[in-house]
């Protein structure tokens, strides 16, 4: 059967029997735009390879590609008429918590959605899977790291104004006083934010030892310019849970003094897995192309982890996939990955910028094994 499908955000394209459409829903505007490029080269090689081995139940695995850096309600409405008519049979992709939010209620108990941007924690709707890193895993023992090796006690909190920033100072908060520490101050700043005066001057009253960074792409970049730039950098260091190589970059290294970030991949890796990925990468889109950094390599993850469910599976059908999603695993750049309630398993690293690189520091121990 083949049937023409338009909408909104796409081109004209054919729907047919013999391939298995999946909506790639990663940022091509907005603060989180810069790194939206690698998001899709990531994807696509990895819809490639999945091809080349076979594809998924014996159909070409084919991305359909969608702005998920538009308004939320927007991006959950052309996706949601993706799946209404048929023209997608999955979804996967980076995008932020508020995309997720208003997309899940709509697709999840049709398509399976495999999430991969790193999050807030706490989501729990069928049909929903996550690649991504969470507080309890990521922030929790990479500020407890810091306050054992610099004696971080004050943290002061800057972070745009939606869901993943606000939920996640809440946990802040717990994780400080964990540590005989305390948040000292927070500020939320719209997303496309360019003005960081007044923020700027509450860390330097606040007495801050150090800022956790919870702010978007160009944001971020911006923030962390102005921070040098105002000398801050020498008083008082960095963390972020969302900072890539392509946001080292926009940064310029005379900008990354003291910072830290926290992923469960860095380019810099140097494994057996992550240096095969590169090497796979590098042969399939040159040396210009956009830095693999931790986001757009999730991308990555996000598509292997849609087909081997659906292959575990051996169907379509979300509560068929549901039902065999705790005996699903897959080899990829960050290693072996099995699913623990719906969200992956997997290695946490604490590293510094270096220039335009990040130096790995440590494998960050997991909320279970920490005293």
């Amino acid at each position: 059967m083949h049937r023409p499908v338009r909408l909104r955000t796409h081109e004209w394209f054919t729907v047919d029997d013999s391939t298995l459409n999946v909506a790639l829903v990663y940022p091509m505007q907005g603060p989180a735009g810069m790194f939206g490029p690698t998001c899709e080269t990531c994807a696509r090689l990895a819809a490639e390879e999945i091809n080349k081995a076979g594809g998924v139940l014996g159909r070409e695995l084919r991305l359909i590609e969608v702005d998920g850096g538009a308004e939320p309600r927007r991006v959950a409405e052309d996706v949601e008429a993706l799946v209404a008519t048929g023209a997608v049979q999955g979804v996967t992709g980076w995008h932020i918590s508020s995309v997720r939010q208003a997309m899940a209620p709509r697709i999840a108990h049709r398509v399976p959605y495999v999430y991969t941007a790193l999050y807030e924690g706490g989501e729990r709707t069928d049909g929903v899977y996550l690649t991504s890193e969470t507080p309890a895993r990521q922030l929790l023992p990479a500020m407890r790291l810091l306050n054992e090796a610099r004696g971080v006690r004050r943290w002061f909190v800057v972070g745009n104004n939606y869901v993943w920033p606000r939920h996640t100072a809440r946990a802040a908060r717990r994780y400080a006083r964990d540590s005989r520490g305390r948040v000292c101050g927070e500020a939320y700043l719209p997303l496309g934010a360019d003005d960081f005066d007044d923020v700027l001057g509450r860390i330097e009253r606040a007495d801050a030892d150090a800022v956790l960074m919870l702010l978007v792409g160009s944001d971020a970049v911006r923030f962390n310019r102005a921070f040098a730039a105002a000398g801050l950098d020498q008083r008082c260091l960095r963390l972020s849970t969302l900072m890539d190589e392509n946001m080292l970059l926009g940064s310029g290294p005379e900008a990354t003094v003291d910072l830290f970030s926290t992923a469960g991949f860095f380019a810099s890796l140097a494994d057996r897995n992550t240096m095969d990925f590169h090497g796979r990468y590098a042969d399939r889109f040159g040396a210009a192309a956009p830095t693999p950094g931790s986001l757009g390599e999730s991308c990555y993850e996000g598509v292997l982890l849609l087909a081997a469910l659906i292959e575990r599976a051996r169907t379509l059908d979300v509560a068929a996939i549901g039902a065999a999603a705790d005996t699903v695993s897959y080899e990829g750049p960050r290693g072996l990955i099995g699913l623990e309630g719906r969200h992956v398993r997997q290695r946490i690293y604490l590293a510094q910028a270096d220039g335009l690189d990040f130096n790995v520091l440590a494998q960050l121990r997991a909320p279970h094994e920490l005293s």
